[in-house]
């Protein structure tokens, strides 16, 4: 499960930002070819700040989905998966988005 460690990571940068001040909520964008299963994440926040000054924050998850474009044909498409084919065929395309892994905002008091 690397939605724990990915959690970890999150909640510490978060921590760190924040200087002290109470962390309320931190909306996060996990793109959907990263594998990250939002439930997961969820829970391992859930248990990561249980019993610490972050206890009771929120955490947002926003999951965009995977995009590529196809050299060989010039179109940009939906990229439901990591399968790196263009509906054209053509295996000569790059993924353009749902890779992304970033935390996007922190509210803090």
């Amino acid at each position: 499960m690397h939605e724990l460690s990915i959690t970890q990571s999150i909640v510490d940068t978060a921590r760190e930002r924040a200087a002290g001040r109470p962390v309320h909520r931190i909306h996060v964008r996990a793109g959907k070819l990263t594998a990250v299963i939002p439930e997961s994440m969820q829970f391992c926040f859930e248990l990561i700040v249980e019993g610490t000054e972050m206890a009771g924050a929120r955490l947002e998850i926003e999951q965009p989905e995977g995009r590529a474009h196809c050299s060989k044909c010039n179109t940009d498409f939906a990229l439901p998966d990591l399968v790196l084919l263009c509906p054209c065929g053509s295996a000569e395309v790059s993924v353009t988005g749902g890779r992304e892994l970033q935390i996007v905002s922190m509210e803090v008091g």
